[in-house]
């Protein structure tokens, strides 16, 4: 057994079994605006590859046959970017479906992008938006420079919308991690200093914010040193909280690659090429009833996803 498998063990939660699929992740492609250094998906505005038309088509069929699914969650690099970003999420809501989609904010001023705001508005799309820290300094060294003023900038738009108001029915997520390969703080503390601070220094308000933390994969693995990785994992290892693996996100969702042909217990095992252990695979053979019994792909990397609040905002798509 690996080190995250003797930990189920331990608990009695050994082998992990998947519980339903209320929620299916749909990875847009890793084009970006942005180059952060924390990305496991390694995004930029060098990367080319998106979600085709034809597979976005496989992903609405795949709704309209399995009405248990009520939660779309679209990502990037930055979703927004793909050309067919406007007309999937539009029909997905159409279908009454709860369409979440994880922005880092800026690409809200790139050329042809103003009036992504206005359309997700439009649409009630739940936003859960990246943000490292409340003060400029520390965003900028992960993001880039200006990337804090414009993330300000596009929070106060939303926040025109109505994003983050009592009321509006209009979700404003925040999404911390921590710049460095450690555990974030805990999470309704970071809360109350981040809407405190927003507040204070910007009038921002928001609805909720979670702690992530990160995977070593990706451009932060190639961060780290063998050193500074064992010494995470270990931490990762000693604050393992059996009370996160209830809702781990892969026991209520599924990934699939970007041409929909493989299918994946989590987007971290899509970018890692870890399929499901279920017989069908892709969109063309999707099975609910096969997926929802299966057992989950585990290793010694499910720890960032049990370590103390754990990946918090799973909760979004139990």
């Amino acid at each position: 057994m690996n080190a995250f498998d003797k930990k189920l063990n331990e608990y009695g939660e050994y082998p992990l079994k998947a519980k339903s699929i209320s929620a299916i992740e749909v990875f847009m492609g890793p084009k970006c605006n942005m180059r952060c250094t924390h990305c496991h998906q390694e995004g930029g505005p060098d990367r080319n590859e998106e979600a085709t038309l034809e597979t976005l088509e496989k992903f609405l069929h795949v709704l309209r046959q399995n009405p248990a699914i009520h939660t779309i969650n679209l990502f990037g690099g930055s979703a927004e970017m793909n050309p067919h970003f406007r007309y999937f999420a539009k029909s997905a809501a159409d279908m009454g479906r709860q369409v979440m989609l994880a922005s880092n904010l800026t690409v809200f001023f790139e050329p042809g992008f103003e009036d992504i705001p206005e359309f997700l508005a439009g649409h009630r799309v739940m936003i859960n938006a990246s943000l490292p820290h409340y003060m400029g300094d520390e965003v900028d060294r992960v993001r880039g420079n200006g990337a804090y003023k414009k993330s300000i900038s596009a929070l106060k738009i939303l926040n025109r919308l109505g994003y983050g108001r009592e009321g509006s029915n209009l979700t404003l997520n925040l999404l911390y991690n921590p710049p460095e390969a450690k555990m974030p703080p805990e999470a309704k503390a970071l809360e109350m200093v981040f809407r405190e601070k927003l507040q204070e220094m910007h009038g921002i308000v928001f609805n909720n914010l979670f702690t992530i933390n990160n995977m070593p994969i990706g451009r932060f693995a190639k961060r780290l040193s063998r050193e500074r990785l064992n010494d995470y994992m270990k931490e990762l290892e000693h604050n393992f909280n059996p009370a996160t693996v209830e809702n781990m996100m892969c026991r209520t969702s599924v990934a699939f690659s970007l041409d929909g042909k493989k299918t994946y217990d989590c987007d971290y095992w899509r970018v890692l090429d870890i399929p499901v252990k279920a017989a069908n695979s892709g969109l063309d053979s999707f099975n609910y009833g096969e997926l929802i019994s299966r057992e989950i792909v585990t290793q010694p990397l499910c720890l960032v996803c049990t370590a103390g609040a754990g990946v918090s905002c799973s909760e979004l798509l139990v």
